[in-house]
């Protein structure tokens, strides 16, 4: 993000030092990274300063009177509005957007774009240390995804129920003449309408709504609403779940006024998001790809799209538990099955209050645990060999393992 603003010409200032005050701006837009004790929050709180969330401010100064499509959900949410947006390019409606990741399709992850329709990722996580609402809630959509549901962001929800509580609350902001697209199969999300819906809801993955075919070796699958015929969607995405994605970005579409065949032939010139199984390189015939997955169901789902690319063929899986939830633990259990599906595992190990060694045992000796990154490179490197594809996964930079691997595979140690 950094990156992307200062080529816009925004001048960045590192820190939270106090003496920012004498900027004099005209508001300050706090966002939940930002906790009582910041040396710069007590002196806006001392002097009354006039300070608002980002979540807010958006609401007030960019959403307001724009037709906002909210995709929300556990997972998906970032390529699912990658999708709903290039759709809405695609059919020429100029719509803006904001994304919690790179669309490549576009090359940034926001902009204004002209009105009325604006695509935003929808958070669950809450707004700001003076607001504990997930940031969903200050959107106002009028179509909105209900992607999944499952436990996460384990440093501010207690339980799912938690989380099922924020989404009601989101459902309620909907008005009666927008549209709910929710996951036919997710009990959560079938849990959270059930409190309460005064909005339209079509499904997808079910035959009483929207629904995909099996995808072929070349990538071909048929979509049908209803059980009626749709179309075919060619492309080169892996994964049911990104099937499941493509449903929900065709139907929120197609409540915009898209017909379903222009978000069919949209999605064949689709590019995912930058980390979205993203291939970094191959050296010596050993392919690199770069991914996201910090969540158990997402890594389990990641491995499934690539098998079924790579079929028979090597997968060395490597993980970093760096989200919030997988440092305090909560997913551990789960981790080892999650991890099934890779001939080789490699985990880094530093910095977490578990013991990763004993999560991954289930696996046996294909797991190893390293907590100094060269050390994990050098690892993975002489474990790989031609015809291996190495998926690494992580929420974060991972201490630019990628090019150290593709290095180190090219013969540079580092």
């Amino acid at each position: 993000m950094s990156t992307q603003l200062e080529a816009q010409g925004v001048a960045l200032i590192e820190g939270y030092d106090a003496d920012q005050l004498s900027l004099k701006p005209d508001v300050f837009v706090i966002g939940n990274v930002v906790s009582r004790g910041n040396a710069l929050m007590e002196e806006i709180l001392n002097r009354g300063l006039s300070y608002v969330s980002g979540p807010q401010w958006l609401a007030g100064n960019v959403l307001r009177g724009r037709w906002v499509l909210a995709v929300a959900g556990t997972h998906g949410k970032t390529t699912t509005a990658a999708m709903l947006a290039w759709i809405l390019e695609y059919a020429g409606l100029k719509p803006g957007f904001l994304i919690g990741g790179v669309p490549r399709n576009f090359g940034l992850s926001a902009r204004l774009g002209a009105a009325p329709f604006f695509v935003i990722e929808a958070d669950e996580y809450d707004t700001a240390f003076f607001d504990k609402r997930s940031k969903f809630v200050h959107y106002s959509p009028r179509t909105a995804v209900l992607n999944n549901l499952e436990f996460d962001h384990a440093d501010i929800f207690p339980d799912l129920a938690a989380i099922e509580t924020q989404f009601h609350h989101l459902v309620r902001t909907l008005p009666g003449n927008g549209l709910i697209v929710a996951n036919r199969g997710d009990a959560a999300i079938k849990r959270v309408l059930e409190r309460g819906c005064w909005t339209p809801v079509e499904k997808f993955g079910a035959p009483d709504g929207w629904q995909a075919g099996a995808q072929d070796a070349s990538g071909r699958f048929a979509v049908t609403f209803n059980g009626k015929p749709q179309g075919v969607v060619q492309w080169d995405l892996l994964g049911e779940h990104n099937q499941l994605n493509a449903l929900a970005a065709i139907a929120a579409a197609r409540h915009a006024g898209v017909p379903v065949t222009d978000a069919i032939a949209a999605l064949a010139e689709f590019k995912n998001v930058k980390r979205r199984m993203e291939a970094r390189g191959t050296v010596n015939g050993i392919t690199v790809y770069d991914d996201f997955a910090h969540h158990p169901t997402a890594i389990r789902a990641t491995l499934a799209g690539l098998r079924n690319k790579v079929n028979a063929a090597r997968i060395i899986a490597v993980l970093e538990p760096r989200s919030n939830t997988m440092k305090l633990g909560v997913m551990k259990d789960e981790l080892a099955s999650s991890l099934a599906g890779a001939d080789r595992v490699f985990c880094f190990g530093a910095e977490l209050g578990w013991d990763p060694a004993a999560a991954l045992a289930p696996l046996g000796a294909k797991a190893e645990i390293h907590r100094d990154i060269l050390q994990l490179v050098a690892a993975i490197a002489a474990a790989a060999k031609s015809g291996d594809h190495v998926l690494i996964m992580s929420n974060g930079g991972f201490g630019g393992i990628h090019d150290k691997l593709l290095a180190r595979l090219g013969g540079v140690h580092g």
